[in-house]
């Protein structure tokens, strides 16, 4: 039977743990990545979290196969990664995702606005010269 978006989230909301800004900020202490998984375009629209390591969801899974030539070293299987997109949304399902590929410690920070009203720093949207 196909699923839809809202069990699909029901279901990575159910493993992959919701955490706040300040518990971010004590893994990311601990050596966690802080991974955003949103597009380009958001990037330079709002700007993103000082630290953070970019990585759109659509190229997620070929990031993340260690067995792929397109693997980006940063994603380890024993390193606690922190997921936000935009609102949270893509953050579960990518974090259901890594869970999936065999990634232990997967966190759902939820938006970029949780992470700066949760006091993260975080540098502005890139001036587009206009």
């Amino acid at each position: 039977m196909p699923l839809t978006v809202q069990e699909m989230l029901e279901t990575a909301n159910s493993v992959v743990q919701r955490i706040s800004a300040a518990q971010a900020r004590e893994l990311l202490q601990q050596g966690a990545l802080l991974l955003d998984i949103r597009d380009a375009p958001e990037l330079e629209k709002t700007g993103r979290a000082v630290g953070s390591h970019h990585i759109s969801r659509g190229m997620l899974e070929f990031r993340a196969d260690p067995a792929l030539q397109s693997h980006d070293p940063e994603l380890r299987k024993d390193r606690p990664i922190i997921l936000h997109c935009a609102s949270g949304g893509r953050a579960a399902l990518a974090g259901k995702l890594l869970k999936d590929m065999g990634y232990q410690h997967v966190y759902n920070l939820g938006g970029f606005s949780d992470w700066v009203n949760g006091g993260g720093d975080y540098v502005g949207p890139v001036d587009s010269g206009m």
